[in-house]
């Protein structure tokens, strides 16, 4: 089941960094992103709101 907070959806994408790294990133979207698969909000996460956007975030408990 999908995470949703006030419209906006939690999605997720596996991304490779520079170094050849790769790494989860979650984030909010309202529409259907080009990539990404909606998920779960992860554990020992909370979310946030930035006060000048408006636009939801995740940050660690």
């Amino acid at each position: 089941m999908a995470y949703t907070y006030e419209g906006w959806t939690l999605y997720t994408r596996d991304v490779k960094l520079k170094g050849g790294r790769n790494q989860t990133i979650y984030f909010f979207s309202k529409n259907k992103p080009k990539s990404g698969t909606p998920c779960d909000k992860p554990t020992n996460y909370t979310v946030g709101v930035n006060k000048r956007t408006g636009l939801p975030y995740l940050k660690k408990k």
